[in-house]
C-alpha cells in the first residue's frame, strides 16, 4: 500500500513538473524568454530541445502580444497573436523563442510544442 501511494505521488509530481509552465501572464513592460538558452534558463520545457520543431503559442487572454525569434541575438521572425488565435510556429534547433507583452495591459499565453513529422 505505501509502495503505491508512493508511486502515485511520483507520478504527481513528475507530471506537475512537465506541464506547470505552459501558461504565461505578461505584464506591459515584462518580455520573456521561453525556449532556447537551456535548461535552468527556458520557462517551459522544450520535449523537443536539439532539434526542430513546432511551438504552438495560444493567446488565452484579452489582449494581443507578440511573439519573436531570434538566433545569436539577431531577430529572425516577429509574429503578432491576436485575442483568441493560435500560431503554429517552425523552431528550428538553435533559435530562441520570447513572448512579449502588450504595451497597453497584461496578456495571457499558453505554450506548448509539437515534433515536426517525416523527422
Amino acid at each position: 500500500m505505501k509502495l503505491l501511494f508512493l508511486l502515485l505521488c511520483l507520478t504527481f509530481v513528475t507530471t506537475y513538473e512537465v506541464f506547470a509552465q505552459t501558461v504565461f501572464v505578461l505584464k506591459p513592460s515584462q518580455s520573456m524568454i521561453i525556449t532556447g538558452k537551456g535548461p535552468g534558463q527556458d520557462a517551459t520545457i522544450n520535449p523537443y530541445r536539439g532539434q526542430d520543431c513546432y511551438a504552438i503559442v495560444e493567446n488565452i487572454g484579452d489582449r494581443q502580444f507578440s511573439v519573436r525569434i531570434q538566433q545569436d541575438g539577431k531577430i529572425i521572425n516577429e509574429i503578432t497573436i491576436l485575442k483568441g488565435e493560435s500560431k503554429k510556429i517552425k523552431l528550428l534547433k538553435d533559435h530562441e523563442l520570447y513572448l512579449d507583452p502588450n504595451p497597453k495591459g497584461t496578456a495571457k499565453a499558453s505554450v506548448d510544442y509539437e515534433k515536426i513529422s517525416g523527422k
